[in-house]
């Protein structure tokens, strides 16, 4: 029997009698990073870093729940499980499980660019690495993000100038802080939904950023005007929106790096920007575990473990409930 099996519930350490990211209620889970589709209700304990316990917290409502600190192990049934940081957003964590020898590692979701709010991404040796490939084909390779950041000031600079209010949009957890952490507050007031507020209240706690106010009944469209907008994608043509008057709107993700991806959304500027490894920062990061064999989970799967069958590795693919960074997903 593998260390690691895939089964209905989640993945599964039957020795420890633990789950990973499972996405249905079980007994003790271990958690990556609180992202929806890796971190569900109905458990009885979860496991996790210990900066992802409030965000745990916050998006699941009271639970029973175990902080751990990065690098640090753990034994469940003679298992030793430790966290490792996955660069993905706050809080996100690898989990390193051996037993007798073996080691497989389970990257939940994770990026190598640093992103200056999230602890940077860490190499795990191992013998088998369960990797995501959200963006696993060549056409995805990110800029560097401060290019990437300082487009975005200067499309909020120019929209004020002509007194437009600019929206920008973004998961609620991560992509909204790792956004607010490198605007440029000296150029305008930054504003925000109040679902984006809540998370950002969260993460306050243990990052550095810069002040916003949060849009309310009360708050005029004379106030908003020329100023910027932090929300969720779900606003996009509510009627949330329309009370902020004229707008230009953008928004961030991965999937802006596809011009169909870009009409889709019907935004006016669109900034390639992701939580997620690109082309060369999968193959980077697999390469450095020094792993025999990979499985993916989620994303570009069957492409991407054929081409890393062609260049050696013993590949495969497993089927999870796990969604990445996805277009129309709009709950992050």
């Amino acid at each position: 029997m593998p260390l690691l099996e895939f089964t209905s519930k989640g993945i599964y350490c039957a020795q420890a009698k633990v789950y990973l990211d499972p996405w249905r209620g079980v007994n003790k889970a271990l958690i990556t990073h609180g992202h929806s589709d890796h971190a569900r209700w109905g458990s009885q304990h979860y496991m996790t870093h210990e900066l992802n316990v409030p965000i745990l917290k916050h998006r699941l409502g009271p639970l029973s729940v175990t902080g751990k600190r990065y690098g640090d192990p753990f034994k469940i049934n003679g298992v030793q499980f430790s966290f490792h940081p996955s660069g993905h957003v706050p809080g996100a964590a690898q989990i390193r499980v051996e037993y007798k020898g073996e080691v497989w590692v389970f990257t939940g979701d994770y990026k190598v660019q640093s992103d200056g709010i999230s602890t940077p991404f860490e190499p795990v040796k191992c013998h088998t690495f369960i990797s995501e490939c959200t963006f696993g084909l060549p056409v995805f390779q990110w800029e560097e993000p401060p290019s990437i950041h300082e487009k975005i000031n200067l499309w909020w600079a120019e929209n004020r100038t002509q007194k437009t209010t600019s929206l920008l949009m973004g998961y609620s957890l991560g992509k909204i802080q790792r956004l607010l952490k490198h605007l440029d507050p000296s150029i305008g007031t930054i504003y925000t939904h109040g679902a984006t507020e809540e998370m950002t209240a969260v993460l306050r706690e243990f990052i550095d950023l810069p002040p916003t106010q949060r849009i309310t009944a009360d708050t005029s469209k004379k106030e908003i005007e020329g100023n910027l907008v932090l929300a969720p994608p779900a606003v996009l043509g509510s009627a949330w929106v329309k009370k902020l008057g004229e707008l230009s709107t953008g928004y961030a993700s991965g999937w802006m790096a596809l011009r169909g991806a870009r009409r889709r959304r019907a935004v006016d500027r669109a900034f390639v920007l992701s939580d997620h490894a690109d082309w060369k920062g999968l193959l980077s990061s697999i390469k450095a575990t020094e792993c025999e064999n990979v499985i993916t989970t989620h994303g570009y799967t069957d492409l991407f473990a054929q081409y890393l069958r062609d260049q050696g590795w013993n590949a495969k693919t497993e089927k999870t409930q796990y969604e990445g960074e996805t277009l129309e997903n709009t709950a992050e």
